[in-house]
């Protein structure tokens, strides 16, 4: 599990997304793309497949968040969804929310938002515009389509720039992240299209337009919060993939929460040994929790998840967060030298 830096103030979006490919003429005639915006009249007009042409018709979907009192110096992007709902991310939205919420387009007009649903775990959060612009949705497209080189474009406001475009690939998939406070884990798109703080919770798209990430965090030099110091994009940029975003978004709009499985385990998160090391506490695990029911014990060393291989406490929180309250899993843990495998029921961290 990568630990990486959100970027409070803002996470660069890393757009993921797939060049056409070659097959039968007909074939693109047949696949429908996204309904976008016009392009302002004033521009010079590009080719809507050039990546000038998603830019112009992407970004004005694409907004700006700021403190309404002006206390707050934290910033961030987001991107507006059917329905007039706008997603971000749940590290920019949360240190506004007291002092109110603004959104702002990339043609300069504004509303105030309320939080409708955020989440901590996934790093997401659903904003409620107050006065929507008239601007067109931006779809979610499918992540698990995505693939290493990939063409991907992020579009936010990094350090304030809104309207900020950048060009990349993906370079990675499945990536297990956790931020440097460990509230978030994931496993993320990773690209090197240039993200840096004030991206956080703008869209990654693909060429046509398609949102298939939210940008959450990068790597930096540093290692620190960005609002902590100066640092900025080395080509190390996860993205929340969309597959996974569209589910939490649509919980959060329906039901303004969301569940997620859970071992009811508490982890060591201190021991060098390589796996998942639970707690030497008594209560480490929880009495009639789903570890506890499969007879798991303080001490125990995870180092199996449904046939993938455990690294470490951050990447199983990853593997149990992307399975759904209810499903049985196999474990297969490490204790006094043996291995033992046992099939466990996830609970709810609802519970």
């Amino acid at each position: 599990m990568l630990v990486v830096a959100l970027i409070a103030g803002g996470a660069g979006g890393l757009a993921g997304g797939m060049l056409g490919s070659g097959g039968e003429p007909e074939a693109p005639p047949e696949q429908e793309g996204p309904v976008m915006n016009e392009p302002p009249p004033e521009a010079p007009e590009r080719d809507p497949d050039t990546i000038a042409g998603v830019a112009q018709r992407v970004s004005p979907s694409v907004v700006s968040l700021r403190s309404a009192g002006g206390r707050v110096g934290a910033s961030g992007s987001g991107f507006v969804i059917e329905g007039d709902y706008v997603v971000t991310n749940d590290h920019v939205s949360s240190p506004l929310e007291e002092d109110g919420i603004v959104v702002e387009y990339s043609d300069g007009k504004f509303s105030l938002a309320s939080i409708v649903g955020s989440d901590p775990s996934s790093d997401l959060a659903v904003l409620e515009l107050e006065d929507p612009n008239d601007v067109e949705p931006l779809p979610f497209g499918d992540s698990e389509e995505a693939i290493v080189g990939d063409e991907v474009i992020a579009i936010g406001a990094p350090l304030g720039l809104t309207g900020t475009v950048t060009q990349g690939i993906i370079s990675a998939v499945d990536r297990p992240v956790s931020s440097d406070e460990g509230e978030s884990q994931f496993f993320a798109i990773q690209t090197d299209a240039a993200i840096n703080p004030g991206n956080s919770g703008g869209p990654l798209v693909d060429v046509q337009g398609r949102v298939i990430g939210v940008n959450s965090m990068i790597v930096t030099m540093g290692g620190g919060f960005m609002g902590e110091q100066q640092g900025g994009n080395i080509g190390l940029g996860f993205a929340i993939p969309s597959t996974e975003a569209e589910e939490v978004v649509n919980r959060m709009i329906d039901h303004g929460e969301t569940a997620y499985a859970d071992l009811g385990v508490t982890y060591d998160t201190e021991s060098p040994v390589v796996g998942a090391v639970l707690a030497e506490d008594r209560d480490a695990v929880e009495s009639g929790g789903p570890a506890d029911e499969a007879g798991l014990e303080p001490g125990d060393v995870i180092v199996s998840f449904d046939g993938q291989r455990v690294n470490s406490h951050g990447e199983l929180q990853a593997m149990v967060r992307d399975r759904a309250p209810g499903e049985e899993v196999e474990l297969e843990y490490e204790r006094d030298g043996d291995r033992e495998s046992v099939t466990v029921t996830l609970g709810s961290d609802e519970d």
